[in-house]
């Protein structure tokens, strides 16, 4: 008798204990679109990609031969007591990684194979002598031409030719499309200064003690304003060269005076040689902000290619003039490119064309119709790096996978995150499970099933408090999220700044740039303003490339951007600019050493009674120095072990059991604890700890503050999520008097539950009422709702952005007829019983 098999409808999780999660168990349904919601910190993350994700890979991979296994990068098994009916999994995670100089959205999409291979097979080359010749199907089989008019045969351009990464680079630039170059009008700070008054920046770099005195002993006078030098002498100052050494008399800071031999170098030689010469990121980062500027390659103007591979036509059109157009644009010109070759050669052209137009779709899906193929994949925003990730997916048309999304909504404005829900009902349809870890209410809003974590954060997290669909979940009293999604918690949290005290105005005027023309941003001191817009209507540009440069050229009084006209700063007279780049980029970097704690840690225990005795100081209360590390490890608390075949492993290291310190270390106590045991605390119990210590008390209390009690002060800095780095690197600024500081937050709320953005905004209220102006770009609802002003940019993406289509309070923006975002504002605050 045949038995009756029963397809399984949920995967089964059973004793997950990976992170913070409580040996939880959760059923998930397959086939679904599932969201897991919870608090910052909750295990939501964890569930989802440490433990369904990473097992679901792991047992693709083990399917695999041991060789190609050893080739790809594995996970080890998560903590879990068991997982049943796991597809293999794939994910797109809430980081991706950034990508390099050399990428673009044509070859991270693979758009750009396509089009080589078109110009290459499809085009019009020219001979030689400079006779253009038809595209003709003997081209296209052979890889060879004769000119007709000439009759010189001739091999015409390859696919692999048109690779600006390869053969196909412009010589000027190797096919980077920009050239790094020193800004000339920075290298002098103050004409009206002598040489010896430090008016020449480029000789105040690091390693530049010789080169005001070999200066004075060429003859370059050194006591006299220099705009008083004779043009020859400023001339020398900027770009003079001179072989051999001149003997010269240097003092140091101890004032002794010695004889040296130094080779003159200019000022922009001397900004040069320091930019090239030292190892520190920081120090490069300093040199680059303040002398350098990206130009546009003036041989290629920004295309990549090779100047001789633009003789080739298709369609009218060079791969640069192709690779500029928009994707909506393009898909245009892939339709029309079959009709204008010769019917022979249409076969051909509606393949290649088709599979560029299958290319296309997906992305003009995902809301990104606005971008190029030839946009640098560094200039991406982590929503667009995500979609992209997508849009790769989606091609492909699986079935029977489970799709892990860590925070797809990052970066979407209201309009853009519909088309993603469509995206995930059509991954659903295709018969594929989903589990996405998000905020955004309205994507938790159109779940099939939510499954939230909590109830707090770190130690009170870690457990699933409630799980069903939306409805049940709502009316679920042990939910936090239900409020939000019922809309019966509040919706405006601040009583806002638009009735206050007039500061002055901020106020910048922007020429070109981008698809920014003739636009000039005003915003109010001593508010909160959010600056909103669909992807690619030009926010970013607007503030990180306009905004910020033109105030802190103004207030350093450098010259301004060359794209910008005018600024005026209304009192601003320090800019900080706060994003979501992971602070600390290895497990070195800790929540105590970043925050500066760890000092005052280090001299707490060297202070004792035993470390006086053993003759220590606070360096050996270091895990990155030898004196007080463990051996076996270094100082990281784990190892990695190399077992050939099979994955490699990092294991807590036997010997310090992941402490990171050496016996003799952990052997010095101050109050009963080691100091692995002050690493061991969270930022709240170390309150309490340190109560009496006001250094290291007015750190935590800070960190408190920031909505960050739950990280102990040993969690690694690289594994905080977007929205936890954006705060970690406001510590050093709660407390201080703020005003005339301008903040500027790039999304703020990544990362952030409904519940975290309140306890955000109530940070910004802190630093507004030390004195402090914010502007956050941003998309998310709640926040530009509680926002004094907004500055609305648009109305669409790419070329039909790039403008203010409205600005003023929420309810100026509601009322507007051509806001984007006003319109999905409204519906937004109605759904809270808010009507403006």
């Amino acid at each position: 008798m045949k038995r009756e098999h029963t397809a399984p409808t949920h995967i089964e999780v059973r004793g997950a204990r990976a992170n913070n999660l409580k040996d939880i168990d959760v059923d998930i349904p397959l086939n679904r679109f599932v969201a897991v919601c919870g608090v910052s910190g909750s295990g939501k993350s964890t569930l989802a990609t440490d433990v369904l994700y990473a097992e679901g890979a792991r047992r693709y991979l083990q399917a695999l031969s041991t060789y190609t296994r050893r080739r790809i990068g594995q996970s080890a098994r998560p903590d879990v007591e068991r997982i049943r009916y796991l597809p293999s999994a794939v994910a797109l995670r809430q980081r991706p990684v950034v990508p390099g100089i050399r990428s673009t959205l044509g070859t991270m999409s693979e758009l750009l194979n396509i089009l080589r291979l078109s110009f290459s097979r499809l085009g019009s080359h020219l001979c030689p002598n400079g006779h253009r010749l038809p595209p003709s199907l003997d081209t296209a089989r052979l890889g060879r031409c004769v000119c007709p008019e000439c009759g010189v045969e001739f091999v015409p351009f390859s696919a692999e030719d048109f690779a600006f990464n390869s053969l196909g680079a412009c010589p000027e630039c190797r096919g980077t499309g920009v050239v790094e170059e020193i800004d000339e009008s920075r290298l002098i700070a103050d004409p009206n200064k002598s040489i010896n008054e430090g008016a020449v920046a480029g000789w105040r770099v690091p390693g530049s003690f010789f080169y005001v005195p070999t200066a004075e002993a060429i003859g370059i006078p050194i006591d006299i304003p220099f705009k008083d030098l004779t043009e020859e002498q400023k001339g020398f100052v900027l770009h003079g060269k001179m072989s051999g050494k001149t003997q010269v008399s240097v003092m140091t800071g101890a004032g002794k005076v010695y004889e040296m031999k130094a080779q003159y170098l200019n000022a922009a030689d001397a900004v040069a040689h320091a930019y090239n010469g030292t190892e520190s990121e920081k120090i490069r980062t300093r040199l680059a902000e303040q002398f350098y500027h990206i130009g546009i390659c003036r041989s290629c103007h920004g295309g990549r290619f090779a100047p001789k591979l633009l003789t080739t036509l298709l369609a009218g059109k060079n791969i640069a003039e192709v690779s500029a157009l928009s994707l909506a644009a393009l898909e245009a010109y892939a339709g029309s490119v079959p009709e204008t070759l010769p019917e022979v050669m249409r076969p051909m052209a509606r393949k290649l064309m088709g599979e560029l137009a299958e290319g296309i779709a997906p992305l003009l899906a995902l809301g990104l119709s606005y971008l190029s193929i030839d946009r640098g994949g560094g200039t991406l925003s982590t929503g667009e790096l995500q979609r992209v990730q997508l849009a790769r997916t989606l091609r492909s048309e699986t079935t029977g996978v489970l799709y892990v999304l860590d925070e797809p909504s990052i970066g979407l404005h209201p309009q853009n995150a519909e088309g993603l829900t469509d995206v995930f009902s059509r991954l659903r349809e295709q018969g594929n499970s989903l589990v996405v870890v998000d905020h955004d209410i309205d994507i938790l809003r159109q779940a099939d099933w939510l499954i939230e974590m909590g109830v707090g954060a770190g130690e009170n997290g870690g457990r699933v408090i409630a799980e069903g669909t939306v409805a049940s979940v709502e009316g679920d009293p042990r939910s936090v999220i239900g409020g939000y999604l019922s809309g019966a918690e509040r919706l405006l949290v601040r009583e806002g700044g638009e009735a206050a005290k007039d500061k002055g105005v901020i106020s910048v005027e922007v020429d070109e740039i981008y698809t920014l023309k003739d636009v000039t941003v005003r915003i109010p001191c001593g508010k909160l303003t959010a600056v909103t817009g669909v992807s690619g209507s030009g926010k970013s540009t607007l503030i990180l490339d306009c905004l910020v440069p033109a105030v802190r050229a103004a207030v350093r009084r450098q010259p301004l951007p060359s794209h910008v006209v005018r600024a005026e700063t209304a009192g601003i007279r320090r800019v900080v600019m706060v994003d979501a780049v992971p602070v600390g980029q290895n497990t070195r970097s800790t929540l105590a050493t970043y925050s500066g704690i760890m000092d005052g840690v280090r001299a707490l225990f060297a202070a004792t009674d035993e470390a006086q005795k053993r003759g220590w100081d606070a360096g050996h209360f270091s895990y990155n120095l030898k004196s007080g590390a463990c051996g076996t490890c270094g100082g990281t608390g784990i190892v990695s072990l190399d077992i050939q075949y099979l994955p490699d492993m990092d294991l807590v290291c036997p010997d310090c059991g992941g402490r990171r310190y050496s016996p003799e270390t952990l052997e010095v106590r101050w109050q009963g604890m080691s100091v692995a045991d002050v690493l061991d605390l969270s930022v709240d119990e170390a309150c309490g700890v340190f109560k009496d210590n006001g250094l290291i008390r007015e750190k935590l209390e800070s960190l408190e503050g920031l909505g960050l009690g739950y990280l102990k002060l040993g969690e690694a800095t690289s594994a905080l999520s977007g929205g936890e780095a954006q705060r970690m690197k406001l510590v050093s600024e709660l407390g201080r008097d703020q005003r005339g500081t301008l903040f500027v937050f790039d999304e703020p709320t990544t990362g952030l539950h409904p519940q975290d953005i309140r306890r955000l905004l109530q940070i910004f209220d802190r630093l507004i009422g030390a004195g402090g102006t914010v502007v956050v770009i941003e998309h998310d609802l709640d926040m530009i709702a509680n926002a004094d002003f907004i500055v609305d940019m648009g109305p669409g993406g790419g070329e039909e952005g790039g403008r203010i289509v409205a600005s003023g309070g929420a309810r100026d923006i509601c009322g507007s007829e051509v806001s984007l975002t006003g319109r999905y504002l409204r519906r937004y605050a109605e759904s809270y019983g808010v009507r403006w």
